[in-house]
């Protein structure tokens, strides 16, 4: 996220992100494309199946992955935009979204998050969590996520400069805070799933719990190497003036990296959830081939 609050359009329309003068430019404008429909194509599915199926619906991990794969297609369908048109949402911007899209990158911080949260409570408080953790807090939590990031992007675009540069920097300690956060979460959950969960007794209960932990510690560790590397730039570039400058978001190799993600993390809850994988081969692709859904 890169503070600005106007926008700049070119005249006639907006030029594609490359000028296909080398084989560079054709090689990154067929890349965009095949992110942008492979993201949609395996975030979308997963939307779709969580929302066609009320056993998942009915459990709380699975609206924490329904509100990031959300976040995900909505990803893939910017990248159409961000990704081959020439588009830069630093400041001043040019032929920029406000930050709306990249912002859906925050949403998806907030919820990962809060997911983490989740699992450690389900598993290390489970009486607490049964009784206070309902559906309707967790649907709750998901929605401030959304608020929570947008509300403070609005004020950023439309407050003066100097209010503005306040909140951003708010936002950027935020930011690190929770970072952070998410850090010692993910090592407390490695030590929970390593060590508290080898003593409970065999049982469905205990696999649910192991499968969960699994899937959000390797989705979260994904999500910081693949992030980190444009937070620092961010960083270095708001502190210090210095870090990398591109020409615009298809060829900002941090934000291409920060935007792998919305691949990376339905994959891995394809891979790591049973009976997300088989919902799906229910009412997504068992429909549009049913041979596999025979197989």
């Amino acid at each position: 996220m890169l503070l600005y609050n106007s926008t700049d359009s070119v005249r006639g329309g907006v030029p594609l992100a490359v000028d296909f003068d080398s084989p560079e430019d054709y090689f990154i404008f067929i890349f965009q494309i095949l992110f942008a429909t492979s993201t949609v194509l395996v975030a979308g599915p997963v939307v779709i199946s969580i929302l066609a199926t009320r056993a998942l619906r009915l459990q709380n991990r699975f609206i924490f992955m329904l509100n990031t794969s959300i976040c995900d297609t909505l990803v893939g369908l910017s990248v159409y935009y961000v990704g081959l048109f020439d588009v830069y949402e630093g400041y001043p911007s040019r032929n920029g979204t406000y930050n709306v899209l990249s912002s859906l990158l925050g949403v998806n911080i907030m919820t990962f998050l809060f997911a983490q949260f989740d699992r450690y409570f389900a598993v290390c408080h489970p009486f607490y969590y049964t009784r206070f953790m309902t559906l309707h807090v967790v649907i709750c939590v998901n929605v401030y996520c959304w608020l929570q990031v947008y509300i403070q992007q609005i004020v950023i675009n439309f407050v003066p400069l100097s209010r503005a540069i306040q909140v951003y920097v708010f936002g950027i300690v935020s930011l690190q805070i929770i970072v952070f956060t998410k850090v010692v979460m993910t090592i407390k959950l490695y030590v929970v799933a390593r060590f508290q969960l080898d003593r409970d007794p065999p049982g469905s209960d205990k696999d649910s719990k192991k499968e969960s932990l699994r899937i959000i510690i390797f989705v979260v560790i994904s999500f910081l190497v693949l992030w980190c590397p444009s937070f620092v730039n961010i960083i270095i570039r708001f502190l210090g003036g210095g870090g990398l400058t591109f020409r615009n978001e298809a060829t900002n190799l941090f934000a291409i990296m920060a935007r792998f993600n919305a691949v990376c993390t339905p994959s891995v809850y394809i891979w790591g959830s049973p009976a997300l994988r088989e919902a799906m081969m229910r009412t997504v692709w068992g429909r549009v081939c049913p041979r596999c859904n025979r197989r």
